[in-house]
């Protein structure tokens, strides 16, 4: 089976995201130019109703870092706190401080904080600074207001999913507020400034430091618990950010792409791009066309192409996020 080597067309229009990028756009056929004219304007109007005034957004940010540092909270002192899971981060230091020196949580993270914050700002720099300051502030301060709220749980498992899926719902929305609750990520990003050791491993370092630790001084079947929360966590966090719309990308190397084109574009009612392939094994010139489409409309889009040209090539991937005409909008 020969190979190819994808590039872009002259007129350099893609998809990307549901975007159309153009440069050249009068070099296309009617029917493509008219796909892309609609994505774009369909675009502008969400980002003329869905966009806020600066001042607006400011103040839309402010509330989701707030909302997010109290799911965060509650998650603490409900499942966390009572049973000793200590997941990483700050908070899991504050618990392992609360055992052995029954230091209250809440002060043991604004003492790792305020310092962390100011060495960011120095190291980071100011902008990296002003992501963090209301979260590394707000969030003890939640804590310390719902200290006295009682555990619904006796059971470890229980608070460890829990627990793990609230405080990924609160950092989720924390992110998305354009926040931060600083912690062992600001020492993650000056780790990463300083060494140059990759930002990701430096947060699992550091998670796995206390989660070892946690295993040392309470008990190793408490940090098995901390793993299981850590990883519901970082999938609840994916799961707020991305959403349920599963979507799929596909690349269709085709010696029928005109029709294919024509299905695509009427019967499955999705945009596609036109790229300029190059045969590996052979140098023959390839049409190639990317179409992104919904998870329920992967099986549709093959018999498609099984009936149009069933000697066609199809690459299909998973996609992250996808924005714009058909998929999820800009906000």
């Amino acid at each position: 089976m020969a190979t190819y080597a994808i590039k872009f067309v002259s007129c350099k229009q893609l998809i990307c995201k549901g975007e159309f990028l153009h440069k050249g756009v009068e070099t296309l056929p009617f029917h493509i130019r008219k796909v892309g004219s609609l994505i774009m304007k369909r675009r502008l109007r969400h980002a003329t109703k869905d966009s806020l005034p600066p001042s607006m957004q400011i103040a839309w940010n402010i509330v989701q870092v707030l909302i997010g540092s109290c799911i965060l909270a509650l998650s603490f002192n409900l499942f966390l706190l009572p049973h000793g899971i200590a997941s990483g981060g700050v908070s899991g230091i504050s618990i392992l401080v609360e055992r052995q020196l029954q230091i209250p949580p809440a002060v043991t993270q604004w003492s790792l904080n305020i310092p962390l914050f100011i060495a960011a700002i120095w190291l980071l720099g100011k902008k990296f600074g002003a992501q963090s300051i209301l979260g590394s502030i707000v969030f003890p301060m939640f804590v310390l207001l719902t200290s006295q709220l009682p555990a619904p749980t006796s059971n470890p498992i229980l608070a460890a999913i829990y627990g793990g899926i609230g405080v990924g719902v609160g950092l989720a929305i924390v992110y998305r507020g354009g926040g931060s609750t600083g912690g062992l990520d600001l020492a993650a990003q000056m780790l990463h400034r300083l060494t140059g050791i990759p930002y990701n491993l430096a947060v699992v370092c550091f998670d796995g430091a206390v989660i070892i630790g946690a295993a040392i001084i309470i008990s190793p079947e408490l940090s098995l618990y901390a793993l299981i929360s850590l990883f519901v966590t970082s999938k609840s966090i994916d799961f707020v950010q991305n959403g349920l719309q599963l979507s799929k990308v596909a690349f269709i190397i085709s010696e029928q792409t005109e029709a294919l084109e024509q299905a695509i574009l009427h019967d499955l009612d999705r945009g596609l791009t036109k790229l300029e392939g190059t045969g590996g094994y052979t140098g023959n010139p390839r049409n190639v066309l990317m179409v992104v489409v919904a998870q329920n409309e992967v099986s549709k889009l093959k018999r498609t192409v099984a009936k149009l040209d069933p000697k066609a090539f199809i690459i299909i991937s998973n996609t992250g996020e996808v924005l714009g005409k058909g998929f999820k909008s800009y906000q």
